[in-house]
């Protein structure tokens, strides 16, 4: 029988090897997620413009946020974006997956090429856009003059600015979700469609009441993911329009990208980066309870 000792001693070879392996991600999640957080907490006290020491200001962040009209806009641009980005992100990415799960020739090269913008770089591909929505020569405009149908002012006309970008995102990001739609396609039991038919539903209906159904943990997971990528709008109206034109593109995290490096308002970005972390929480936290009550 083993002495207390000899079993405190291994006791503690067993946990100096699990802190060996545990170290690594300790020292990435002080570095780069505690530390990083727990200073955004104390700068959303303080005024800070990086060269000077930081001067403590209580609450005047706060009051400064709820009462700045350009807050509130990119907020409501980002929503804007959001609902149109979510609704066509699903419809697309379900549609092509439901194409690529069928019996179809050169299935697998298709998939890959689908999946192919997901790795180019995003400044990359928002710059190709970017040509491609040239007012004079952009290559949609093109294609309406060539038909006979006017010019669309899609990055100059704040009409057409959030939706132009929010149609680029879903061709960069779609990917994602085809593979995410298609795992979810490939767990659906072959049983229930066989019954389905066996019962004489149409298509149509198995896709309501079988299809649907089946795929709504799948759907929760895409709204989350296209929600948070949503409120990390930054490249594509950094680099298309700056945030204009008229501000209707200015999303909340070029906002704070502005008031952080444009402007050295530290303290006042920490604040409007917090406050964007608990909208974003709170939108996925309703949307994930709508979704599941109506499934």
């Amino acid at each position: 029988m083993s002495s207390p000792t000899n079993i405190f001693r291994r006791f503690k070879r067993s946990d100096r090897t699990a802190y060996v392996f545990v170290l690594p991600y300790l020292v990435y999640f002080a570095t780069f997620v505690a530390y990083p957080l727990l200073f955004s907490l104390i700068l959303m006290f303080h005024r800070w413009n990086i060269v000077t020491p930081m001067e403590w200001i209580g609450l005047k962040n706060f009051i400064r946020m709820f009462g700045d009209p350009l807050f509130f806009k990119s907020l409501v641009n980002t929503l804007v974006f959001l609902a149109i980005h979510i609704p066509l992100q699903i419809a697309v990415a379900l549609a092509i997956a439901l194409l690529l799960n069928a019996r179809l020739r050169f299935r697998s090269f298709f998939r890959a090429v689908y999946f192919m913008p997901v790795v180019v770089s995003g400044v990359v591909v928002t710059i190709l856009w970017q040509q491609m929505y040239l007012f004079d020569y952009g290559v949609f405009n093109s294609i309406l003059t060539s038909i006979g149908l006017p010019r669309v002012p899609w990055l100059v006309d704040p009409s057409f600015a959030m939706p132009s970008i929010a149609i680029m995102a879903t061709w960069k990001n779609v990917g994602i979700y085809i593979v995410l739609f298609l795992v979810g396609l490939q767990n659906i039991p072959g049983e229930l469609y066989e019954a389905a038919e066996l019962d004489g539903a149409a298509s149509a209906n198995q896709f309501l009441h079988i299809t649907l159904p089946m795929l709504n943990p799948t759907v929760i997971a895409i709204v989350v993911l296209s929600t948070i990528g949503g409120f990390s709008l930054f490249i594509e109206p950094y680099v298309l329009t700056g945030g204009g034109p008229m501000q209707s593109t200015l999303s909340g995290m070029l906002y704070i990208y502005n008031q952080a490096f444009y402007f050295n308002h530290m303290g006042y970005a920490a604040t409007l980066g917090i406050t964007f972390a608990l909208i974003v929480l709170s939108v996925v936290v309703i949307q994930r309870k709508l979704i599941e009550a109506e499934a």
